[in-house]
């Protein structure tokens, strides 16, 4: 007979056993959870109807949660977008506005990372296009080689912190916060970030001038402006359309995602297909018609004009898709998008089966209870809190990726943090807080070995002068300025907190609400005039 105090730390350990051996992680939860269910149930802890929960939960809460349904949509857009040309247009031209300023070539690439961060989402579609292209200039031009892959790959990171990061999408789901407030707490720390990087950029032209020459701009005038605005505006016009729904309350996040793999289609389709005239005047016909006449709806007439214009929009979008399909390279680059969407669902919707049934199991041997009682009583109250969960999901990093680690380590820390952190900062901003935190935190497990993915995808593309020692010791600097921002978050909640709806600053427990007594029989009746 095993104590029900002993069950919680023996299933945490068996998971860490089976991660070990390197047994797939989703299967594995499932393995553990069933193991310790069942046997919870020999040992009478709860009965077999308890475990009825999981394919509840399954069906009930994950496959018919439509916030999810955002994390393919995200996907696919970020898969088109990495083949369609636009990092490439936005390298050169960053690469033409500040090469000739030393480490220029290091600011663009903090720049596009930071922009395509808000566009793609994907970590592995920022490093590889931002190392072919970038990595052999700044090899041409003699750049420092840990500076130049450590700035590459930890650009590529940025995404993960910057809004429509399918991390913050899973964090709001998994915490039940709002991802439009997610998205605002993590406005902050991606800005102070990338000033962070760039800093340290300029850190080194002063005490290395050497190692961050300038390079020399080969477009002047009006060629550049041309350049720069073809490389940023289209970019500019698909976040505002992304971002700016979902932060204005104008849309879901899957709705925004739509949109986004809509405007992905049509970019790759105007930057890569040979369209018709007439294909160029739907096109602007049917914008121009959403602009109007959504303007014309929302004020005058509500919704009709508005809807209309959208119908027409669609239209002409439909039109350039089925352009696009007739053009062999795009049909085979939709193709590839199509195959990566799917891969990364599946490995989430198991993740979130798998979890289920461990977090059903962990649940009914009182696991959260564990939690709470060894994460309560550390030595320096909401701080020491914060300082070990932060340790410990950087630990974790070095064994799991960001969907493993919300799926199984958020539920369980979500009910603490949301206790500890309340009195610091309110209750309706603790788990935002904490979420973009934890967030801050997981970029880093694409940057250190043994699973840093940042690596792995820029030591692929990169040639073969470029050291893999480079690679690692290059990525040191960054992990550093990483946990120097989580530090940061940590200890000014502000930095998160600041862009978040302000509190209305009434205080719930000293508001009274005063009744008129009703009317005596004895009380002239109302007159009315």
């Amino acid at each position: 007979m095993i104590p029900l105090d002993w069950m919680p730390p023996l299933m945490f350990g068996g998971l860490v056993v089976f991660m070990i051996i390197g047994y797939p992680v989703a299967f594995s939860l499932c393995a553990v959870g069933f193991f310790f269910g069942f046997l919870a149930i020999e040992m009478n802890y709860f009965t077999m109807a308890f475990m009825q929960a999981i394919p509840g939960r399954v069906f009930g809460s994950i496959l018919s949660n439509e916030l999810l349904l955002a994390i393919p949509f995200f996907t696919f857009m970020g898969a088109i977008l990495e083949k369609c040309g636009l990092a490439e247009d936005m390298l050169e031209s960053m690469g033409q506005l500040f090469g000739p300023v030393k480490g220029g070539l290091g600011y663009s690439t903090i720049i596009v990372g930071f922009i395509l961060g808000a566009i793609t989402g994907t970590v592995a579609a920022q490093v590889i296009a931002m190392a072919l292209i970038t990595l052999p200039v700044m090899m041409r031009y003699k750049y420092d080689m840990r500076y130049a892959t450590g700035v590459l790959a930890a650009s590529g990171t940025i995404t993960q912190l910057v809004p429509p990061s399918l991390v913050l999408v899973v964090l709001a789901d998994q915490l039940g916060r709002s991802v439009g407030d997610m998205y605002l707490g993590a406005w902050g720390p991606s800005l102070l970030q990338i000033a962070l990087f760039a800093a340290f950029t300029f850190y080194l032209t002063l005490v290395k001038p050497d190692a961050l020459p300038p390079v020399p701009r080969t477009l002047f005038g009006k060629a550049l402006l041309i350049k720069c605005a073809w490389g940023i505006i289209p970019a500019a016009v698909l976040i505002f359309l992304v971002l700016g729904t979902i932060m204005m309350g104008l849309a879901t996040p899957t709705e925004a995602g739509a949109m986004g793999t809509i405007g992905a289609i049509v970019l790759a389709v105007v930057r890569n297909a040979p369209l018709t005239k007439f294909d160029r005047v739907m096109f602007v016909v049917g914008c121009a018609a959403a602009i109007i006449g959504g303007l014309i709806g929302t004020v005058a007439f509500k919704s009709l004009p508005f809807q209309a214009a959208f119908t027409v929009m669609f239209a002409s979008v439909i039109w350039l898709c089925w352009r696009a399909w007739q053009v062999k390279d795009l049909r085979d680059l939709i193709i590839q998008a199509m195959q990566a969407t799917m891969r990364i669902t599946a490995m989430v919707a198991f993740i979130l089966v798998g979890a289920t049934c461990f977090s059903i199991s962990f649940a009914g041997v009182d696991g959260g209870h564990w939690v709470e009682h060894l994460l309560s009583g550390l030595p320096g109250g909401v701080w020491g809190f914060l300082i070990v969960v932060n340790l410990f999901v950087f630990f974790l990093a070095f064994f799991l990726d960001f969907f493993e680690i919300a799926f199984i380590i958020i539920p369980m820390l979500a009910p603490v943090a949301q206790k500890l952190l309340t009195p610091v900062v309110g209750a309706d901003a603790a788990l935002i807080w904490f979420g973009v935190m934890l967030c801050v935190n997981m970029q880093t497990s694409f940057m250190h070995p043994p699973f840093g993915f940042a690596l792995f995808y820029l030591r692929s593309v990169a040639p073969k002068e470029v050291k893999s020692s480079d690679i690692y010791w290059g990525s040191v600097p960054w992990v550093v300025l990483q946990l120097i921002m989580v530090a940061i978050v940590i200890f000014v909640p502000q930095t998160v907190t600041f862009f978040l709806d302000k509190p209305h600053g009434v205080d719930p427990s000293k508001v009274t609400i005063e009744l008129q007594a009703p009317p005596s029989e004895d009380s002239a009746p109302p007159v009315f005039k």
